[in-house]
């Protein structure tokens, strides 16, 4: 594309790169999503799911998982802002040059991947949020759309919904097997920062769950007793390997 634009009095026509355009994260509107109801469960479910990604995909840059971050759609609007989202084929952190950086807003002029999944957690205003949200979401070609409304007594608390032929349909299993992701998403009985409730959870293929950073950190603890043990069982004292 080209400008055409004024330089000491003379008309000049330049080639530009119309991501130079792109405006800043102070420059955007803000979201519209403060007048939404605001919980703790909010902040940790997606940090959770966060968590286990980061040790279970420690060795891969191909992905981000944003929580609260405003998904710019469209620049001349408020961003939406899902509670949780999963991208994958983007750069783990955003920078070319060093330090890198980590991201205030994802803008998907720039990024050119559409997250495959997003996550809310609804409070009290239920209705509100899924019917305005799923028509966006659908539009901007959201594979997955997973709510979780830990209030529902007669029906699930986790909705997992499929964009087929531009309508979510929702998909009973739990867990949910995501082949587009490698992933599965379901919700099940643990403890998480020592709090013990129902959480949403990645699985793999199997059905089999992702063990949380904390969950590794005991495990690996057990390994370690376990091992001292032995050698105490033969006549080994532990504390005198270095």
């Amino acid at each position: 594309m080209k400008e055409t634009v004024i330089k000491d009095d003379k008309v000049m026509v330049e080639q530009y790169n119309s991501l130079h355009c792109v405006p800043s994260a102070e420059e955007l509107f803000p979201s519209d999503d403060s007048s939404e109801d605001c919980s703790e469960l909010e902040n940790l479910i997606p940090n959770l799911l966060r968590a286990v990604l980061a040790i279970n995909w420690s060795n891969r840059w191909d992905w981000f998982f944003g929580v609260d971050v405003g998904i710019y759609y469209d620049t001349r609007k408020p961003a939406i802002i899902p509670d949780g989202f999963l991208v994958l084929g983007v750069q783990r952190v955003w920078g070319e040059s060093e330090p890198e950086d980590l991201r205030c807003i994802y803008l998907l002029k720039q990024e050119k991947q559409v997250p495959p999944i997003v996550l809310e957690v609804i409070g009290y205003n239920y209705h509100q949020e899924h019917t305005r949200r799923r028509d966006l979401y659908a539009s901007l070609g959201i594979l997955y759309y997973a709510i979780y409304n830990p209030n529902r007594i007669s029906k699930p608390t986790l909705e997992i919904y499929k964009l087929v032929e531009g309508e979510y349909l929702r998909q009973p299993e739990n867990p949910v097997w995501l082949p587009e992701i490698g992933l599965g998403i379901g919700r099940e009985i643990g403890t998480y920062q020592g709090i013990t409730r129902e959480w949403i959870y990645w699985y793999d293929e199997s059905g089999k769950r992702l063990l949380t950073p904390e969950e590794r950190a005991i495990a690996a603890e057990q390994r370690v007793e376990k091992l001292e043990e032995k050698l105490r069982s033969l006549g080994v004292d532990p504390d005198s390997i270095t």
